[in-house]
Formats: C-alpha cells, sequence, structure tokens
C-alpha cells in the first residue's frame, strides 16, 4: 500500500501559530499559496489546513490553493455542525472534479465555538451520531441519484449532486480522514472513515487502538475498502540528534515562559479523550519509544504539538517507519517556522522513509 506524506498549513488570521516567527505576509493567499507550492517541491503530497471559527474558510483556502497548484493534496478540514450535508456534498465533489481528484476531507467532531454558527449540538454522543449520519448521506450523495433520506439530524428529498466527484465512474470518492480516540468516535470511524488519525501517541497505544478498530469494523459490519491509519505529529529534525534536542528544548524553555497565555485553550483541549491520552504520556517519561519527547504538552503544546518526534532524520525516519510497521500509511507531519520546515523536513526526512527499510 502506498504512503501518503503531508504537511500542514496553519490557516490562522493571526501570526505565530505554534511559534512560528513569520509576520510579513501570514493570513494571505501569496503566504498560503508559497507554502502549497513549497511542499510540492520538497516532496509531499499536499498538506492539512486546520479549521475553526474566527480562521480564514477551509474550502475557500482550498480551492484557491488548488487553482495555484499542480499537483498538491489540500486536506480540508470541516465539522458537521458547520455544514448540511448536502451542502457539503455539492461544494467537495466540485473542488474535487475541478482539481482532478485532489480533493481530501477531515471530518471534525469536536466542539469549537459552535455557538457562534448557530450549531446547537454540545452532547458528545450525539454529536457523534450525527457525524455518522452526516457520513452515510454523504456518501450516498457522492454515489447514487435521486437520494431520499430522513435521519434522526438530516433530511433530503429527491437530491442529485452534480457534478460528480472526480473519477466517480470508477467508483472513486475523496478520502474521509476522521480523528477522535473516544468510544463513540472510533465506533464512527471504524462504520465510515476512509482514515482515521491518531495523534503522536507511542507505539504501544497506537498498536492496541488499531488492534481495537479492526474488531470494531467486523462488529458494526463496515460496507466500505478496510480502514486505513493516519498519524499527526510534529517532527524536529535537524543534522544530528544532539542539535536536535539542544533546539527541541530551546522551543520548550519558551514555551514554558508564555505558558500562561495560552491556558485557558490547553484546558479546553485537555477536555478531549484524545487530547487527555496524550496529556497523560508525561506521567510515562519525558522520552518514550526512541525519540517521542512528551514535555511540549506540558506548556501549552495541543494537538499535534503535544508530542514531538525528535532527532537527526535517520532517526525520526526509524521512529516512523516503526509506526508504519503497526500498519500506519498516512503520515501528516509539521514543525515551525512552517515555510522553512517544509523543505529541511520535506528534503532529509522523506527520502529515507520512500526506500525500502534497512534490513537486519
Amino acid at each position: 500500500m502506498a504512503h501518503e506524506f503531508l504537511w500542514y498549513i496553519p490557516n490562522t488570521v493571526e501570526p505565530g501559530h505554534r511559534g512560528d516567527d513569520t509576520t510579513t505576509g501570514w493570513g494571505t493567499l501569496d503566504f498560503s499559496t508559497e507554502l502549497a507550492l513549497a511542499t510540492e517541491a520538497h516532496g509531499w503530497g499536499g498538506a492539512l489546513l486546520g479549521t475553526g471559527w474566527g480562521r480564514p474558510d477551509t474550502f475557500t483556502v482550498a480551492t484557491a490553493l488548488a487553482a495555484r497548484t499542480t499537483t498538491f493534496k489540500p486536506l480540508v478540514a470541516i465539522r458537521p455542525g458547520y455544514w448540511q450535508p448536502a451542502h457539503f456534498a455539492s461544494a467537495a465533489a466540485t473542488l474535487d472534479r475541478l482539481s482532478g481528484g485532489r480533493l481530501l476531507v477531515n471530518i471534525v467532531s469536536g466542539l469549537d465555538n459552535a455557538a457562534a454558527y448557530g450549531d446547537g449540538q454540545t452532547d458528545q454522543a450525539r454529536r457523534y451520531d450525527r457525524t455518522r449520519e452526516f457520513l452515510q448521506l454523504v456518501r450516498r450523495l457522492w454515489t447514487e441519484e435521486d437520494v431520499t433520506f430522513q435521519g434522526d439530524f438530516f433530511r433530503v428529498e429527491g437530491s442529485t449532486v452534480r457534478p460528480r466527484p472526480y473519477g466517480a465512474e470508477q467508483g472513486r470518492t475523496p478520502r474521509l480522514y476522521f480523528g477522535g480516540a473516544s468510544a463513540a468516535a472510533e465506533r464512527v470511524s471504524a462504520a465510515e472513515a476512509d482514515v482515521q488519525l491518531f495523534w503522536g501517541e507511542p507505539l504501544d497505544g497506537v498498536a492496541e487502538r488499531i488492534a481495537r478498530l479492526r474488531e470494531l469494523t467486523n462488529e458494526v459490519e463496515r460496507p466500505h475498502a478496510p480502514l486505513e491509519f493516519g498519524l499527526r505529529i510534529t517532527t524536529l529534525v535537524r543534522e544530528t540528534s544532539e542539535e536536535a534536542w539542544r533546539d527541541a528544548e530551546a522551543k520548550v524553555a519558551a514555551m514554558a515562559e508564555k505558558q500562561g497565555a495560552d491556558s485557558t485553550f490547553t484546558a479546553q483541549r485537555r477536555r478531549a479523550v484524545g487530547q487527555q491520552r496524550l496529556h497523560d504520556l508525561a506521567g510515562r517519561g519525558e522520552v518514550l519509544d526512541t525519540c517521542l519527547y512528551t514535555t511540549p504538552g506540558r506548556f501549552g503544546g495541543g494537538g499535534a504539538g503535544t508530542t514531538w518526534l525528535v532527532g537527526s532524520a535517520d532517526e525520526v525516519a526509524a521512529a516512523l517507519r516503526a509506526y508504519a510497521d503497526l500498519g500506519v500509511t498516512h503520515f501528516v507531519l509539521s514543525d515551525t517556522p512552517y515555510r522553512s520546515e517544509i523543505a529541511r523536513v520535506g528534503d532529509a526526512l522523506l527520502p529515507l522513509l520512500r526506500e525500502p527499510a534497512p534490513v537486519g
């Protein structure tokens, strides 16, 4: 199975995301295009575009970037509470058709500033029920005509999406990525996602979750192709291990100095099951497996910034190959400053990951 290597474009209005020191041009189309073109030039398949209320609309940004690139695949994060499924299915199919099949979709069910855009569904279990229904309906709208559907959350009558996604005639649709570590989230993923994304947990935690999700796909009688797995993590890569750890510790020291400013955000993220799993890792040690650094999570790191893989290109490549040996085939990597690290990590790391694994 071919592996997918994606980067991350922060997609925020204000500069300074995860310590990125870029100020000139941040948040402009020219800057985001520069990042997207750099992913093409340095071996990446595309990039995840972050979502959240108060940030640029991901579909608008993705459409603009697709028009300015040739191979770049936008992994567009979207929320079912923000979109109606028929509206989303049409927008996604249109972008996918116009871009020649380059659209990837990341479904996000976690709470955002939901009241700001009128999403009144705050109960976690019901949110995941809604997400499952959303995905079921979207798949039908991409593949069937004259769809009539009456669910607990959504309803359409005689609905046909035009144009179809690129390659729909051969059964292709945009790939659906999904995250979440709660029991409710895992059942949605097992039933309806194409790719389950994990945060940067140690190998034993990822192995446990892959085994459980594979069992769940049988339990929920999954009707789709086998579920695939992905890893979203920060990768701090330098020429030597000593240089990498020196820079990692300096970054964490800077985070510790400004921790108070991000305390509300961190507290909110910790309520999520997957985020809490990451923060709990620090109790097992500062460095887990070979080079998984847990300390950033103590000082405001959230999501993919909670744990980092730190080391030389050879060391980080070996760590990522260990995840691949468990069945992970999609990798969404990043470090800051985003612009310079696209080139550094892409040039140093990706050729190693695309080589045959060393024997012995």
